[in-house]
């Protein structure tokens, strides 16, 4: 049987560890004491698009993780950087996946150690209810590649572990322009919700009436796919048809970076906004409303 840590037990965490639990064992690494003791006494409950109950062994304590085929990096960007450093030295066995927003997580992961890494996105969402409880919501695929000389076929493996749980992936050779694909999508969309104080919703792709908020969304998303092709990047997905579909499904999404802002914590701006700013000021690219939109979350930052 496959053995899975998960590290961070947010919504995506949570999401992966109910579904794995399934059909590996799993551990769960915890920022809190108090979450860690609720899981062992009470197991995972996933409701929604699927319906689960998983039992699961959890800790804070890095040092009490179990050898492991698999570990999973869930945690938001903001707190990679500890959750890396908390597994220096640890998991010799294990492949890492990080499955973060934004650029730039395999690179701070490799520098606390040398597990072979896949590169991750995802596009599920979910609400989390409780320390035990969340809600699958959008049951949508994890886009997988290798990092530097990990096999492919360690990609394809994970790819199939996580569809026998129930959950959609998809490996590729090259995850780069499925994730710059992403990056644009999130960049555009996380920034703007956190600054309307909108959910992702119909107002992002309505572009009828000269005041329509997509035609801001539409247009930051072209300055972001100038920014790819610069780089050599042929996207996997349009973000603009990305950003279509996502309004249609039917329930407005929040997105995390306005979930930071309504209640005062550090967001992933600089990972997600701040990536792209920078990645185009290395390849010449101007680029003024997302340099607008990222000064503009740090200052919200800034005020509290």
């Amino acid at each position: 049987m496959t053995r899975v840590c998960v590290v961070g037990a947010g919504v995506i965490g949570s999401l992966y560890a109910g579904h794995l639990a399934q059909v590996g064992e799993v551990s769960v690494l915890t920022r809190r004491e108090g979450h860690a003791e609720a899981l062992n006494a009470e197991g995972l409950h996933v409701s929604g698009k699927s319906e689960r109950q998983a039992a699961v062994s959890a800790t804070r304590d890095p040092a009490a993780l179990p050898d492991v085929d698999l570990c999973i990096v869930a945690t938001k960007a903001t707190h990679l950087e500890a959750a890396a450093q908390a597994l220096e030295g640890r998991l010799p066995g294990a492949t890492i996946m990080t499955v973060q927003n934004g650029l730039g997580a395999e690179e701070i992961v490799r520098a606390h150690g040398d597990w072979p890494l896949i590169s991750a996105v995802t596009f599920m969402s979910g609400t989390k209810h409780a320390d035990t409880h969340v809600e699958y919501i959008l049951d949508t695929e994890t886009w997988l590649g290798p990092y530097e000389s990990t096999p492919r076929e360690s990609v394809d493996e994970t790819a199939q572990l996580l569809a026998s749980s129930g959950l959609k992936a998809r490996a590729f050779d090259n995850l780069r322009p499925a994730q710059w694909s992403k990056l644009i999508f999130n960049a555009t969309v996380n920034s703007v919700a956190a600054l309307t104080g909108l959910p992702h919703d119909r107002h992002f792709a309505e572009t009828a009436r000269p005041d329509d908020l997509g035609r801001v969304v539409r247009e930051l998303m072209e300055e972001g796919t100038r920014v790819a092709a610069a780089a050599a990047i042929e996207l996997h997905e349009d973000p603009w048809d990305m950003n279509i579909h996502a309004t249609q499904h039917g329930s407005a999404h929040y997105p995390s970076m306005l979930e930071d802002v309504q209640v005062r914590r550090p967001t992933e701006i600089d990972l997600i906004t701040g990536s792209l700013v920078r990645e185009a000021d290395r390849l010449g690219v101007d680029v003024p409303q997302h340099r607008a939109l990222y000064a503009l979350v740090k200052g919200i930052e800034e005020s509290w």
